[in-house]
């Protein structure tokens, strides 16, 4: 296999946003090993990918040309089989993914450990349970997520499923953002827990990235190795069925009859979504009032879309300033927007907290978010990647310098906030947590 140039990340080191690709309806696995050779994998060492991203070209085509040579002499294709000798780089996928599911079997030696990286990040881990001498959490069996902190939900596999050492395993794993959901020979041991970015713990992981093996001082075979790339259609209803029971539909599908306020600035559309009327805006708010909960809906934005989520909202004013916060609903990366301060991206805390920028679906696809308020703490997660994880009360600037009054309101409405674009929402729910 000649060595490959860099196959750029949909992500620059300013956090840009990235393109997932058409709508579609769910793929059908695809081979990515042919069974015969290296074709469709390069070596890479194991490093943050951003930093590999922003590596000037020159020295980024050097390093990949190192590191394919040394692939070249510890990874060799053979009857179907790919082999590592527990020495070398990683290899690596040339192609990058963003939501997909994983088949891949292996079968190693007792002093192997070994993991499989997702987006460039570790790991699912694969490791001897018996081993004399164990590391913490080695002993819970392969199949665990092996970077995050302690205490992360998902960190150990729920049982031990490995096979004895010589036979070959099974790995089903689904990747839908940072979402994490790994099966191992059959059995279902970690179910839709966040994978930590391992290389910065204060960002998330990188929206699109490769599939790397990685080699640990023991002979390691791979096998059968196919990817199947999920779709908008496919991943939000994984995303919403595992978000828990509880909610109550706050949209009819037919009227605004649920909803107040700027009810003649709405309309029900395309079999029950929620837009705003082009040219209007204003704030479609709930009819009940709420202190803590958990909100969540898909939203579709025109190009250069702009639109909020009204929080605890009294009823009057401008929801960024006399509710707790509105939560920007903005086409981030449209050009119209490339003055914006950080903390106007979509998911901030409008000119308070910034989100994590570049996990949008392209626009004119369906986004799922959801949205955790307890006190003053605000979370949001952005297509199964956590965007904003904040607390308003430790907020002591603010753009522009403006004050916010009402940051401190422990109870109000919940809504849109209508800036004139023809925004939707459907499938709006919401579960009071006190």
């Amino acid at each position: 296999m000649k060595p490959v140039r860099w196959i750029g990340f949909c992500l620059s080191a300013a956090m840009a946003a990235v393109s997932f690709g058409e709508e579609k309806p769910t793929s059908e696995f695809v081979s990515i090993f042919n069974g015969k050779d290296l074709t469709g994998w390069h070596g890479e060492s194991t490093m943050d990918p951003r930093k590999l991203a922003a590596m000037p070209e020159a020295e980024r085509t050097a390093a990949l040309a190192k590191w394919q040579e040394d692939a070249l002499a510890h990874w060799t294709a053979k009857d179907g089989e790919l082999i590592n000798d527990g020495h070398g780089v990683y290899l690596t996928t040339d192609g990058m993914y963003g939501d997909y599911e994983l088949l891949i079997e292996y079968k190693t030696i007792p002093q192997a450990d070994s993991g499989i990286y997702l987006k460039s990040n570790p790991q699912v881990q694969i490791w001897n349970h018996k081993a004399e001498k164990l590391s913490p959490g080695q002993d819970k069996g392969s199949g665990g997520l092996w970077n995050n902190s302690p205490g992360a939900p998902g960190k150990d596999p729920s049982e031990i499923a490995d096979r004895p050492f010589g036979e070959w395993n099974e790995f089903k794993i689904q990747q839908l953002g940072t979402r994490t959901s790994v099966w191992l020979n059959g059995k279902h041991i970690i179910d839709h827990a966040i994978m930590e970015n391992y290389w910065d713990r204060k960002s998330s992981l990188v929206p699109k990235g490769p599939v790397q093996l990685q080699t640990h001082g023991g002979e390691i075979r791979w096998r059968n190795i196919k990817i199947r790339e999920i779709g908008t259609v496919e991943a939000n209803e994984i995303l919403r069925k595992h978000n828990g029971e509880g909610f109550t539909p706050l949209s009819n599908g037919k009227d605004l009859s649920n909803w107040t306020g700027a009810a003649d600035n709405y309309e029900v559309v395309d079999g029950g979504a929620i837009r705003c009327k082009p040219g209007k805006g204003g704030v479609l708010h709930t009819k009940d009032q709420y202190s803590d909960f958990v909100a969540r809906l898909e939203f579709k934005l025109p190009e250069g879309g702009n639109n909020g989520l009204a929080i605890r909202y009294p009823g009057t004013g401008d929801p960024a300033y006399a509710g707790m916060c509105e939560l920007q609903v903005l086409d981030t990366e449209h050009p119209k927007y490339k003055s914006l301060d950080p903390r106007q991206a979509h998911g901030s805390a409008y000119g308070m907290l910034a989100a994590l920028r570049g996990y949008h679906r392209p626009t004119g696809q369906w986004n799922f978010q959801q949205v955790t308020v307890q006190g003053s703490k605000i979370q949001v997660e952005l297509n199964g990647t956590l965007i904003l994880n904040g607390d308003l009360a430790e907020v002591k600037e603010f753009m522009a310098n403006s004050p916010h009054p009402g940051k401190e309101l422990t109870t109000g409405f919940f809504g849109f906030a209508g800036h004139g674009d023809a925004v939707e929402f459907r499938n709006v729910e919401i579960k009071a947590l006190k």
